[in-house]
């Protein structure tokens, strides 16, 4: 089993193959992450949580020790074998995932989902790493849309696999069969992916040894397009988490939906905007930044405010076809905002940095679009409901979206002036 790959090997179909099946870690990364959401209202009846309750155990749960875990797992994608990191990551997942059904309460359940976050938070690093090595600089974009759209599928299976399994075998066996495919996609990424001479693709001067954390979290921090992009993507995380997690319980609270309905009918409409909206956005990011770099913080800024509009619209509708149809424009519209975002990240690193600043980049992404922005929804929808009923959670799901989005695209702004228009490497001052 080769442990890396010559140039012409990368530039060829393998490292489509390679490509793909990170993808597929990203989907099952995701899907069981994500399956908790259509399993909220039975989880709900078994141990009468609250939405507070829900929201920590969807987002802080997980988030804490997803994002501790990245750190380590950052420092050794940076200097050891990530094809290695990928495949232990999603089989302890997997693993983790299972063991959430055979939650007695709230602490078991809590800690079944750290154990999740923990196998899922050293997988990105490595991951997005690998691709860099295996895409240039000039089609990074599409592939990190590539890689998205693997989320979105993710947020798909999650949906229609848990809810169908869940109406079928009951939430507990739920988890137990989601978590199984892991241990087979682990396999493979152990046994077929190869590790690319690092940095290969990096521009002329790039430092491509691994330096000290100190060292290495100062250049992160100096670096005003990194810190600037990372931030971006924190804030406006928030909407995507808010819509993965939330939307099934508000469309089963709105409407009156079952469950079963709800994972066929909501996961079509992940589908419909998630495929089109990260592919159509790495292609646009790669043809923009030709012209401009600054579109690399334009383009997610712009679509992620306007990605609202449908959005109210649809927590606005009063039928679910009309529904389905303004989610799907407004998850397309924002999932479109990936691509350019995560290949801006990798494109303002050096080689010997970049799983730190996905790790970095993910610890401030969790803390406030996950941690915060779920649990904050959950409590704004508590509040609300003693006067709004239903309509609370959705109302509290689109009100903190919008602040979100608001304050994102003065974060993408202040980015832009701080690159360079031409291309290249940004500078740490401005």
């Amino acid at each position: 089993m080769p442990s890396s790959t010559p140039p012409a090997a990368a530039e060829g179909v393998y490292r489509w193959y390679v490509l793909l099946l990170l993808t597929l870690v990203s989907l099952f990364s995701v899907a069981d992450r994500l399956v908790f959401s259509i399993l909220l209202e039975d989880i709900r009846a078994t141990f009468a949580f609250s939405d507070t309750e829900l929201g920590l155990l969807g987002g802080f749960a997980f988030t804490v020790t997803y994002v501790l875990a990245g750190f380590p797992a950052a420092r050794l994608a940076d200097r050891s074998t990530r094809r290695t990191i990928v495949a232990g990551a999603i089989a302890f997942w997997s693993a983790m995932t299972a063991l959430c059904g055979a939650a007695v309460g709230f602490w078991s359940l809590f800690l079944a989902r750290t154990g999740v976050g923990v196998g899922e938070g050293c997988s990105g690093p490595a991951s997005q790493s690998l691709i860099a090595d295996y895409f240039r600089r000039e089609e990074l974009a599409r592939a990190m849309g590539v890689l998205t759209v693997g989320a979105t599928m993710g947020t798909v299976t999650g949906l229609v696999a848990g809810g169908l399994l869940a109406d079928a075998f009951g939430w507990r066996w739920a988890f137990v069969l989601m978590g199984a495919p892991g241990l087979v996609i682990g396999l493979l990424v152990l046994c077929t992916v190869r590790e690319p001479p690092r940095g290969r693709y990096a521009l002329p001067g790039a430092e491509l040894r691994q330096r000290p954390v100190r060292e290495t979290l100062a250049s992160l921090l100096g670096n005003r397009v990194f810190v600037g992009l990372a931030l971006g993507f924190a804030v406006q995380i928030m909407i995507g988490y808010a819509m993965a997690f939330w939307m099934p319980a508000v469309m089963i609270r709105q409407f009156g939906v079952p469950v079963r309905d709800v994972a066929l009918t909501l996961g079509l409409a992940f589908l419909a905007g998630g495929i089109p909206g990260p592919l159509l956005g790495g292609v646009l990011t790669d043809l923009l930044v030709r012209r401009d770099e600054r579109w690399r913080a334009w383009f997610p800024g712009l679509a992620g405010l306007l990605a609202i509009v449908p959005l109210a619209l649809a927590l606005r509708a009063e039928a679910t076809q009309p529904f389905l149809l303004l989610f799907a424009l407004a998850y397309a519209m924002f999932v479109a905002t990936q691509a350019p975002i995560l290949s801006g990240i990798q494109a303002a690193v050096g080689p010997g940095e970049r799983g730190m600043a996905v790790a970095v980049a993910l610890f401030v992404n969790n803390l406030l679009g996950q941690a915060v922005g779920l649990g904050l929804i959950g409590w704004l929808s508590d509040r609300l409901s003693p006067a709004r009923g239903a309509e609370a959670l959705g109302l509290a799901l689109v009100g903190v979206s919008a602040v979100a989005a608001v304050v994102a695209l003065g974060v993408f702004g202040w980015t832009a002036a701080r690159m360079r228009a031409g291309g290249g490497l940004p500078g740490k001052a401005g």
